[in-house]
């Protein structure tokens, strides 16, 4: 099987993830995993530029919401906030979901055990989240009552943060 064809293929294949690779370490989310289960969340940080001050200025804890937690607050709704011509809706929700500071899973666990089974953090747009232990699970509970599970913890980005996978959209105020 050592034909030009197959040493073509091989180079071409390469050449593609030299470049996928590329393209992912320019994003402030870049992260050890894949990015498959964030393209939304990606499109919206690319919309606001929010990327490149993230990497500027970190670490930062992300929750990011998955693609299906999107869909789930509305598609559409995060459709028009990305194609807007106004950014700063867009800016408040994404800035929401952000923590200064490297905030992994057993730092959130220690404060909640601290604080008597519930802990605050201060999000970047300076609205607070709190953090209760469900079973097993830490749920984060924004300020209009809605919930969000963290399902994929410890995600590390490229300047030292960290991205928590959650399940739901949380909110600033009504939306």
């Amino acid at each position: 099987m050592n034909t030009p064809a197959t040493k073509f293929l091989l180079g071409l294949c390469l050449a593609l993830s030299f470049y996928t690779t590329a393209q992912n370490t320019s994003n402030a989310l870049s992260y050890t995993g894949k990015m498959d289960n964030h393209k939304i969340l990606l499109a919206a940080v690319n919309a606001t530029e929010l990327g490149s001050l993230l990497q500027k200025s970190g670490p930062f804890t992300i929750f990011a919401p998955s693609d299906a937690a999107f869909e789930k607050f509305s598609n559409n709704k995060i459709a028009e906030l990305i194609k807007a011509e106004d950014k700063r809706a867009l800016k408040s929700l994404l800035s929401y979901h952000i923590v200064a500071g490297q905030l992994t899973a057993s730092r959130m666990l220690r404060a909640i055990g601290r604080g008597n089974g519930m802990a605050s953090f201060t999000t970047v747009q300076g609205k607070k989240l709190i953090a209760h232990l469900d079973g097993y699970d830490i749920v984060l509970t924004d300020p209009m009552g809605n919930t969000a599970r963290i399902t994929t913890a410890d995600l590390n980005l490229e300047n030292e943060g960290v991205v928590h996978e959650i399940d739901s959209v949380i909110l600033p105020a009504q939306m």
